[in-house]
């Protein structure tokens, strides 16, 4: 038996490299970053913070389904931002999928990120 489960949902983006969109271990969930790409179309159709946003968290959402939890597990999150002027516009989608006890953050700007997104944001949730 495998210590370490890989988790794949259709409804998110397929990896753009050799790595996997989430791995489940010990009761623990760590997602890949995701950025706003639309699982339909292969590409990044947002073009404001908050609509770019608003998809990388609904693809995180359909990642910790496959894994059995949802935002309420998350303890731990990491955003990456390619301008920090966006902040606050962010902040106020990020803000609604975790309306109670939110988790533990970091958030940096970064240089760069794939296929020039504005945003990126990865996850560790705890099962059960």
């Amino acid at each position: 038996m495998s210590i370490k489960q890989v988790l794949h949902s259709d409804l998110a983006p397929a990896a753009l490299g050799p790595y996997s969109q989430a791995i489940a271990a010990s009761k623990m969930i760590f997602t890949s970053g995701q950025i706003p790409i639309n699982p339909s179309s292969g590409k990044i159709e947002a073009t404001t913070i908050e609509e770019q946003t608003e998809q990388v968290m609904q693809n995180l959402r359909c990642v910790l389904a496959e894994g059995g939890v949802s935002f309420d597990h998350v303890i731990k999150t990491t955003c990456f931002l390619a301008d920090m002027n966006d902040f606050a516009a962010f902040n106020s989608v990020y803000g609604k999928y975790f309306p109670e006890n939110a988790p533990a953050r970091s958030c940096v700007q970064v240089a760069a990120l794939p296929m020039d997104a504005k945003v990126e944001v990865e996850v560790i949730a705890v099962q059960g």
